[in-house]
Parts: structure tokens; sequence; C-alpha cells
């Protein structure tokens, strides 16, 4: 019999997706601090954190919606799922920000189909699609959920694994996504950048032509 597994957050895709220094900072280490950016992301989210259920035009909305996987070892939950008349899961994420910046969404899309994996183990129906519901422009993005998300969701469940087990933290990006990050002054990455740069400086003073 297989060994259990220790779940993986579904959000920890979307922060591996993003910076896997990131990933490992939170899931790893516990660490978190706040920005302009997740302040907004909770108020985003005060109504769709509390459970309920809706009914319109033959459309059922639940929120806060529970989520497992047990065969990739996922939990998590999704913000809204709406179920067809005929049951179809629609998981749909909420998000802030507009619409007009879907282009860097692939962590977005990611987080979203490992909620679809999870649908579909949980309730046998096939989820083909979902939704990025953008706050700020309240509209929503559909999203495909291609066999693409699908093998990328696998292969960042076995990546995520392996960085935690190795218990050691990535290389810092320190590129435009830090400058966004709420974990910059705990990660450090343009000082680390520089300490790197200047060991390789370093080893080339000794290096010589023969």
């Amino acid at each position: 019999m297989p060994e259990p597994v220790e779940p993986i957050p579904i959000a920890a895709l979307q922060h591996w997706c993003y910076c896997p220094r990131q990933c490992l900072l939170i899931h790893a280490e516990q660490a978190f601090a706040e920005n302009v950016h997740t302040l907004r992301g909770q108020a985003v989210h005060e109504r769709v954190d509390q459970a309920g259920m809706d009914l319109r035009a033959g459309v059922r909305s639940a929120r806060a919606v529970p989520l497992w996987c047990d065969r990739l070892g996922l939990v998590g939950k999704a913000d809204v799922v709406e179920f067809s008349a005929a049951g179809t899961p629609y998981p749909v994420e909420y998000k802030h920000g507009r619409k007009g910046r879907a282009a860097k969404g692939l962590h977005d899309h990611l987080q979203l189909a490992a909620q679809a994996l999870c649908l579909e183990e949980m309730t046998g129906q096939a989820v083909p699609l979902g939704a990025i519901y953008h706050a700020s422009s309240h509209r929503r993005r559909e999203v495909v959920i291609s066999a693409e998300l699908r093998v990328l969701v696998e292969h960042s469940v076995l990546a995520i694994r392996a960085a935690l087990a190795a218990a050691m933290l990535p290389e810092p990006a320190n590129d435009s996504r830090c400058r966004e990050c709420s974990l910059i002054d705990l990660c450090q990455p343009a000082p680390l950048a520089a300490r790197e740069r200047q060991r390789a400086l370093a080893a080339q003073l000794f290096l010589t032509d023969d």
C-alpha cells in the first residue's frame, strides 16, 4: 500500500509558476508579508470567502468550495463553482486587476486547472472550461482547461514535492516579478544576485589563459 503524501495547497502551484523561491518561502518557511497587491486580493475575496449558494437563470453557484484530489495530493478551495443544469462544474477564480493583463496570467491558469482536476475527481464530471474574474474591470475571461495545462499541473506538483524534500531555497529571480512581490524584503533578490556576481568575478581572477 503506497505511503500517504502530504497534500500540497493548490495555491502553491500558482506561487511556483510565478516564482519557485516565493513558493518555498511561503510553503516551506511559512513566510508571508502584506503589500498593496495582497491587500487588494483580500478585499476581492471578502464575499466569495463566505460559503454559500446562489441560483440564477438555472445556474447554481457555490462559494468557498473545498477541493481535493487524492491522485495528485492536492487540497484547496475554489472561490466559486458554477454548476450547469446538467451538473457540469465551472470553476471561477477571482483576481484583482483588469482583464487586459491576461497575458501575464499563466500562474492563474495553472491554479484554475488544478481546481478543475480536483472537481473532476470529486464529481466524476469532465471540466473543460473555467474562468478568471477580474474585479477591477468586472469582467471574466474564460480559460480552456487544455491538455497542456493539465500536464503542467502534474509536473508542477512533482517539482514542488521535490523542492520541499530538498529543503533548499531556489535562487532569487531578481527581475520584474520582484517589484510586485510582497516578500521582496524577506527574499532580498538584488543583494543575493549581486553577491553571486561578485563570486563569479572573484573566481575569474584566478583563471589563466593557457
